[in-house]
């Protein structure tokens, strides 16, 4: 069991906060789970493994992909574009620009510099990167909201842009080499890594008692789980995963965050849960646990696959379309680590 935790920041309220846009960007290649069986044939064939394994256990037939190196930088420029052009908000309003993309070229400068450089942001907005596994885009739409509420900022973009595919090629060599002896344990270490997509989002945050037409950001919990921070480690040779690991302590938390926020929203009829897209078994594991109405959990993973920070707010854009004013909205996430944090957002 987790231990008890003290209330301190962790359950929080906003009082001035809007979402006043959310956007993405698509990545244009498909590749198909088939594709990559077809990738995989003759190991599958050594480790006697069936086909199928990505469709049936994780519930993801495709994913995205960039069509070469660089493409994301510009997807993500384009995503804020979007986010920034449906806030009607112009670029020189804003006060701070947080990229959150786990995906990166290299360990300094920022991303966010270069994404701040290519939109033309003011020298007076700052800049910076949060990287929290695929929880930033949540923990960025909390502190930019903390940021307004406070009266520090008034507009804050918040960019995400992932790129899955050095992971994916370098999981099919190494799980392909007749060098290395992987064995069926360290193919299912793997398996994470080959649900992995690319693709861009972006969100634009304000102050509500300006915009009466975005949509409240209400507030939240977050709770976290850090005995769990070696049951997902990856880089760009490779995501390894203790699967049934990560699903029990990722649950358990989830959870206790869930039990722990009934003092302070009530969450349990909600117009729409949007969470973060990891598999099948994931999303049908939280959907059981909490109660949850299944018709009121859009999915993207069966197309997209798990893009990281991005997947979150893509499926949130996707959903947009279908709520009405009023409409209320749980958006849940899970980061290795572990880490979870939900927000409430009134539509």
């Amino acid at each position: 069991m987790l231990p008890n935790q003290a209330e301190g920041n962790a359950t929080f309220h906003h009082r001035n906060a809007a979402l006043l846009s959310v956007a993405e960007v698509e990545a244009p290649e498909v590749l198909t789970s088939k594709d990559l069986d077809r990738r995989l044939a003759d190991a599958l064939k050594r480790l006697k493994l069936p086909t199928g394994l990505l469709q049936r256990v994780a519930g993801v037939k495709a994913r995205r992909n960039w069509r070469a190196d660089g493409e994301v930088r510009t997807a993500t420029v384009e995503a804020g574009r979007r986010a920034l052009r449906q806030a009607g908000v112009d670029p020189s309003e804003v006060s701070l620009m947080i990229n959150t993309s786990v995906t990166r070229e290299h360990l300094e400068p920022s991303v966010a510099v270069g994404v701040h450089h290519e939109l033309g942001l003011p020298s007076s907005a700052m800049n910076f990167d949060i990287t929290n596994a695929c929880l930033g885009f949540v923990n960025a739409m909390t502190l930019a909201s903390s940021l307004i509420d406070a009266g520090q900022v008034r507009y804050v973009l918040i960019v995400n842009g992932e790129d899955a595919r050095k992971v994916q090629d370098a999981t099919v060599e190494r799980i392909n080499s007749l060098d290395n002896e992987v064995s069926r344990d360290d193919f299912m270490s793997e398996f994470a890594s080959l649900t992995l997509g690319c693709g861009a989002a972006a969100a634009v945050v304000g102050p509500a008692d300006a915009h009466p037409e975005g949509h409240r950001i209400i507030g939240g919990v977050t709770r976290a789980a850090t005995q769990h921070h070696q049951l997902c480690v990856g880089d760009h040779r490779g995501m390894f995963t203790d699967a049934r690991g990560l699903l029990d302590g990722g649950l358990e938390l989830v959870m206790n965050a869930w039990e722990d926020a009934k003092a302070h929203f009530d969450w349990q009829q909600m117009d729409s849960y949007v969470t973060h897209q990891v598999s099948q078994l994931h999303t049908s594991s939280i959907i059981k646990a909490a109660k949850l109405d299944r018709r009121r959990v859009p999915v993207t993973y069966p197309e997209l696959g798990n893009v990281g920070p991005a997947s979150l707010p893509i499926t949130l854009a996707r959903e947009a379309e279908n709520l009405h004013s009023g409409a209320r909205v749980l958006c849940m996430g899970v980061g290795s680590g572990l880490n979870t944090a939900m927000v409430e957002i009134q539509w």
